[in-house]
């Protein structure tokens, strides 16, 4: 497929992507207080599966799931979700095809961008100043428990940013630290979306975007969040690199 056409596609997915948001996002903020948590949740998440779905018809972005008996078996568990993150794609697909409501923790900065930001402040998420160290974890934890009563699947993004292909960046310890706390499993997944929808990149290539979903793991006695967090990010890392050369359209 030529260059040009790339552009094509990306230009008119990005269009859709920014009217979307817009109309949406303002759908979203002016009929929230109305709503119950769930259901702003069901209202809000239309917007991310809707994205996933036009960026298949539009760029050609589709995607294959490995480990679905994993979610099945997982599904009616409290857990807390580890996920690769090499672009957009994966934080509109995840909400969008996990079988729970997911509660991200993710960097507060987030929710000054405009219609994104006010959509997901009035989600119920876990926010956080990454600068506050200590007491940014300790946060976390007062509000994690809570998210799980409700049902919701705690999310991290444990690298803290998203990566290149082929990057690896140190893992923070905060999802393995909130497991061991809480006594839940870790449900590790990897994927290979970078190669396709690379970070900061305007143009996006088809092709399918490969998620690999593992066995929830569970600490073992008297482990440490170190070691916890080293089993949980082999398992990620070597999925990673497995799934790393997805067939491309041409």
């Amino acid at each position: 497929m030529s260059a040009f056409l790339h552009l094509v596609r990306s230009l008119g997915f990005g269009g859709f992507q920014v009217v979307s948001l817009v109309v949406w996002a303002t759908l979203f903020i002016t009929t929230a207080p109305l709503l119950s948590q769930r259901n702003r949740y069901r209202l809000a998440m239309k917007w991310p599966a809707m994205t996933v779905l036009a960026a298949r018809f539009i760029l050609g972005i589709s995607w294959r799931i490995e480990g679905l008996q994993h979610l099945e078996a997982a599904k009616d568990q409290r857990l807390i979700v580890c996920a690769k993150h090499q672009s957009s794609w994966e934080t509109l697909f995840l909400p969008s095809f996990l079988p729970r409501p997911l509660c991200f923790v993710f960097k507060e900065e987030l929710l000054r961008i405009p219609f994104f930001g006010w959509g997901i402040g009035l989600l119920d998420m876990i926010h956080i100043n990454r600068s506050d160290g200590r007491d940014a974890y300790q946060s976390i934890e007062s509000q994690a428990q809570i998210k799980l009563d409700q049902g919701r699947w705690i999310t991290f993004f444990p690298e803290g940013t998203r990566t290149q292909p082929g990057e690896r960046r140190r893992y923070k310890t905060g999802a393995a630290r909130l497991a061991l706390a809480l006594g839940v499993p870790v449900l590790p997944i990897a994927l290979n979306s970078g190669l396709l929808w690379p970070r900061n990149a305007f143009i996006k290539r088809p092709g399918c975007v490969a998620v690999s979903v593992g066995e929830p793991i569970f600490a073992q006695p008297n482990e440490t969040p170190e070691a916890l967090m080293s089993r949980i990010e082999s398992f990620i890392e070597n999925e990673t690199q497995r799934l790393s050369e997805p067939t491309l359209s041409s």
